[in-house]
């Protein structure tokens, strides 16, 4: 699937990307000020690169990596653990009916740039390129 597209296959609408910038903002400001009290969330770095809301709104998922990409299980469960926590506050700064469940996912995007930009590397590729 597209990294544009939601899982009917449409582009988010507007909504979706104003609701998911916000949610994303909100979990970056609170990670960052250590808003959530967990000793293990407390020690690392967390970026948040984007959050994906499904068209109702109600399920946010957010995709994250901790700084240098290590701990990744890690930090997955210490944001698991505290998703009620989490969700409760990035509620508040949000005007919507209903508070989106969120879900976190680890951040793949730097991987999938990094293979590929060895991939246009590549001797043979690169001889196609260069015609």
């Amino acid at each position: 699937m597209a990294k544009n597209q939601n899982s009917e296959g449409r582009a988010p609408s507007q909504r979706q990307l104003r609701v998911g910038e916000l949610i994303r903002r909100r979990l970056s400001e609170m990670l960052q000020r250590g808003d959530v009290y967990d000793p293990d969330l407390a020690r690392m770095s967390i970026t948040v690169g984007e959050v994906r809301c499904s068209p109702d709104l109600r399920v946010a998922t957010a995709y994250v990596l901790p700084l240098g990409g290590g701990q990744k299980e890690e930090c997955l469960a210490a944001l698991r653990n505290n998703r009620h926590e989490i969700r409760r506050e990035v509620s508040k700064a949000l005007s919507i009916k209903f508070a989106p469940e969120i879900r976190f996912e680890i951040d793949d995007t730097f991987d999938r740039m990094d293979a590929t930009t060895r991939m246009l590397n590549d001797p043979h590729v690169r001889q196609d390129l260069d015609k």
